[in-house]
């Protein structure tokens, strides 16, 4: 499979390390717009062939797949112009800034035929994955609620780097640059968690989101900084469970933790990503009586990357596809327009 990098900030070193370690996958080309990113970038992963623009590489053309690593904004227009071109496409989340638009690129990939996923990377743990098989398998019975958080505190410490000063940060952090907050970054993040983890699909959601003052007059350089830091929801699912999501960007002391609690008629699951590491825990059958948890063993899962080629190969998409990604962005386009309503949204 010959893979085409679109973007060459962020993430797209993990891309490249991550496909080019799989058998049979070569990277062959990369766009920036920015030429000194892009040539650094190319030269450090042995990339031939480097583009300014989407246009010039899709002229080209000797490519199978699309790794779009692009800003936010960027995803939909430049993956509608991946499809047009009949190329597979492998997506950051979120897919789109609204759900409007991750529809649209949804019903294009289906309509293409080609291979469409999103890159919901916490997907890659096999607490989760495990979890989840628990859950279904009905090992805690019916699921009646559920608890989940992603903490980050980049905000409040420099372990990734100084915001502050650094535009990879500070993009995030303003809605003329494309933000959607935290809620549009690890938002989508912890809301597939938490519905994925619990088998379940959110109906209704009542959300709550918040913006600190983080510098005189709220704007650093070029940087409106109004996108939101922190937010909570209270959801119900379509199952009749109720639960609750949060995420912020200003929890000190956690730098990267998912948490996702499930509780059930007969029993609970803990399922943990903390900065790379996974863990798993249940209480199960007597243990429910003394409140006893045990650590549940797992097995290594494939990663979103090796799936996105598996699919390829096979000609047929894998999860996270776009349909689950443009659902999930439904929760969060529901959750902004809660905060403005004061009122709970159905998710349709």
């Amino acid at each position: 499979m010959r893979l085409l990098i679109l973007g060459t900030g962020g993430m797209a070193d993990r891309h490249a390390t991550s496909f080019k370690a799989i058998e049979g996958v070569s990277v062959v080309g990369g766009v920036d717009v920015i030429p000194e990113r892009l040539a650094t970038f190319c030269g450090l992963h042995g990339i031939p062939n480097q583009f300014a623009s989407l246009e010039e590489a899709l002229a080209w053309g000797e490519f199978d797949a699309v790794a779009n690593v692009t800003p936010d904004r960027v995803h939909h227009p430049t993956t509608m112009q991946a499809i047009a071109a009949g190329k597979h496409v492998f997506c950051e989340k979120p897919l789109a800034t609204d759900a409007g638009k991750a529809m649209e690129m949804t019903e294009a990939i289906e309509k293409s035929g080609k291979v469409g996923m999103v890159n919901f990377t916490y997907r890659n743990s096999p607490a989760l994955q495990k979890g989840r098989q628990m859950v279904l398998a009905g090992e805690i019975g019916a699921v009646r609620h559920v608890e989940a958080s992603h903490l980050q505190s980049w905000l409040v410490g420099n372990a990734w780097g100084d915001w502050k000063t650094e535009s990879k940060w500070l993009w995030r952090l303003s809605k003329k640059h494309g933000s959607n907050g935290a809620l549009g970054d690890i938002g989508i993040h912890i809301v597939d968690f938490a519905s994925y983890g619990s088998g379940l699909d959110v109906a209704h959601v009542f959300g709550r989101l918040k913006t600190f003052s983080k510098a005189p007059g709220d704007k650093i350089g070029e940087y409106d900084l109004d996108a939101n830091d922190s937010f909570t929801m209270n959801v119900d699912f379509t199952s009749g469970a109720i639960g609750t999501i949060q995420a912020t960007r200003t929890a000190a002391g956690q730098l990267d933790q998912l948490r996702l609690r499930v509780y059930g008629e007969t029993g609970s699951i803990e399922m943990i990503y903390d900065t790379g590491q996974s863990t798993l825990r249940a209480c199960l059958g007597a243990d429910v009586n003394t409140a006893t948890w045990r650590d549940i063993p797992f097995d290594p899962v494939d990663t979103n990357y090796q799936r996105f080629v598996q699919a390829v190969r096979a000609g047929k998409t894998q999860e996270p596809s776009f349909r689950r990604a443009a659902n999930i962005q439904k929760v969060l386009d529901k959750a902004m327009a809660s905060d403005l309503s004061h009122k709970d949204e159905a998710v349709d």
